[in-house]
């Protein structure tokens, strides 16, 4: 080291093996047409990205559950907290409907269509293990309550073919939207940090509800349950069943 500029002397004898080669220096550009240039470093997927994020939080939420701990530990706290709060200030807006995306066969599947219906918008993907647990509840939703909901899985990333796979598999009763390059659907319906998340849309187009992480068949009826009881032709049914009894 020079004393008096502070800086690191250059080698003087450039045949020296042992000397730091500049060529492979991440500040110097490389030679596209030198063999022995590095690979550049590649970029995260969007699809890693999520699994990375989404494996973080299960992790945090594996080691609570194995702990004795009656609350969550900080982390996993703040991150719910973050979670409840950014899906809080979603109620109550109205629902970005006007796409027109394709199903897992190719048909074009415009959300405005379903205006009318409680609408339970899944954004999942099939290599997401939460995904696959709420996947029978949702088709009993669908089946149980099909003149009210309408369940739409959104898969976020996977391709049509591997959703025709696994919709067959699974025995999936609902629509499954490829949601592969429509990052501005998510996008309008986010911030989103992991999935499953579900959002519930109203008869009247606005989001009643917004929920990241699983859910159980159980707190979904709660939330469909006050819109379906609503419904006229619900309480026709239920009124005459009164009577009858």
């Amino acid at each position: 080291m020079n004393g008096d500029s502070g800086k690191v002397n250059e080698p003087n004898d450039m045949n020296d093996p042992n000397a730091p080669n500049n060529a492979n220096d991440s500040n110097v550009p490389n030679d596209s047409n030198d063999p022995n240039a590095p690979l550049p470093e590649p970029r995260m997927s969007r699809r890693a990205a999520w699994m990375a994020m989404g494996s973080v939080a299960l992790a945090l939420a594996l080691l609570w559950a194995a702990s004795d701990l009656a609350e969550p530990p900080d982390d996993l706290a703040a991150e719910i907290a973050l979670d409840e709060e950014t899906d809080a200030r979603a109620i109550g807006k109205n629902a970005p409907l006007n796409y027109t995306v394709k199903d897992m066969n190719g048909a074009n599947v415009k959300l405005s269509s379903y205006k009318g219906k409680i609408i339970l918008l899944n954004f999942w993907a099939t290599w997401c293990e939460p995904c696959k647990e709420e996947i029978p509840d949702l088709i009993t939703l669908q089946d149980q309550y099909k003149d009210d909901i309408v369940v739409l899985g959104f898969s976020i990333d996977d391709s049509a073919e591997k959703l025709r796979e696994y919709a067959a598999r699974y025995e999936m009763n609902y629509p499954v939207l490829v949601g592969a390059g429509h990052e501005n659907i998510q996008e309008a319906y986010g911030p989103m940090w992991g999935v499953p998340v579900t959002v519930i849309i109203g008869r009247d187009g606005r989001i009643a509800k917004k929920q990241s992480g699983i859910r159980t068949r159980a707190q979904f009826e709660r939330e469909i349950g006050k819109y379906i009881r609503n419904n006229p032709k619900e309480v026709q049914r239920l009124w005459k069943y009164v009577v009858i009894k």
